[in-house]
């Protein structure tokens, strides 16, 4: 994986990717943040080295490098899931390509249900804490000791002091951000009526299908690490209702302002 990681840092640094300070995984629901991106550089997954490709119809597949709130920031457009047939290893693969770009923060968004039924659909939820229901673990492979500590800490796994200025930020502007428990799963089919209150009893207040990973290697990583969902849904076991994916979609795009608000104010005090 090293000979792999130095294959694709150095072509991405031939195409200009130059020390970025900050990372950002575009999740459902902050697409549009390009948009206020001073792109300098850009490359397609399917050109950079060892990269995986999205499969997901409704996550691009672009790599961008560029000046956001006068700070180096290098953004994955479209991210990459267990439920696509990628290994844990393939989707936190580009994570450790930030990370060695330059990066030392990661700010990641989702899309999630809400577990907890004080939430509803449309509103903010900033992760305080996670549960890895995927499984597997993104560090569980040969060599993993070569590129950081193999019993990475996990006490607090999201930086209490970012955490703390996006509560402000949220405060400031009058946005509803929720703080709570995120719980991963595998997907891509949704929960049953069981698995909603089982997820509840363990001390979830949201369910998706992605961000633990990239945040456990981040941890590996040493880098400070922040997360934010979206909740396009409410999980609630008693009155539940067939899912249709494009409500979701729409529900995250009616969101994206304040997650935009959130992320562009966040990095002006990073």
């Amino acid at each position: 994986m090293i000979n792999q990681i130095t294959e694709s840092t150095e072509y991405l640094q031939g195409k200009g990717f130059d020390q970025p300070e900050i990372g950002i995984i575009l999740g459902t629901g902050l697409g549009q943040l390009v948009d206020e991106i001073e792109i300098i550089a850009e490359a397609s997954y399917n050109h950079i080295p060892n990269f995986p490709t999205a499969t997901v119809e409704f996550h691009k597949g672009k790599l961008i490098y560029g000046i956001l709130e006068g700070k180096k920031v290098v953004v994955m457009q479209g991210r990459f899931h267990v439920y696509e047939g990628y290994s844990l290893q393939d989707v936190t693969f580009p994570v450790r390509i930030m990370e060695k770009l330059g990066i030392t923060t990661l700010l990641v968004s989702n899309a999630s249900g809400a577990i907890n039924l004080d939430y509803k659909k449309g509103e903010l939820m900033l992760i305080d804490d996670h549960i890895n229901l995927q499984g597997g673990s993104p560090l569980a492979f040969k060599g993993v000791s070569e590129l950081g500590e193999r019993f990475t800490d996990m006490s607090a796994p999201y930086d209490a002091d970012i955490n703390s200025k996006f509560e402000s930020i949220a405060k400031a502007h009058n946005i509803t951000l929720h703080k709570g428990v995120y719980a991963s799963v595998v997907g891509p089919q949704l929960e049953t009526r069981a698995e909603y209150r089982m997820l509840k009893i363990i001390g979830s207040d949201a369910v998706g299908m992605s961000t633990v990973p990239e945040i456990i290697v981040a941890n590996h990583l040493n880098l400070k690490v922040a997360a934010v969902s979206v909740l396009t849904d409410e999980c609630d076991p008693e009155n539940l209702k067939p899912v249709d994916i494009s409500e979701i979609i729409a529900m995250a795009g009616k969101a994206e302002p304040n997650m935009i608000t959130l992320f562009k104010e966040l990095i002006k005090t990073l």
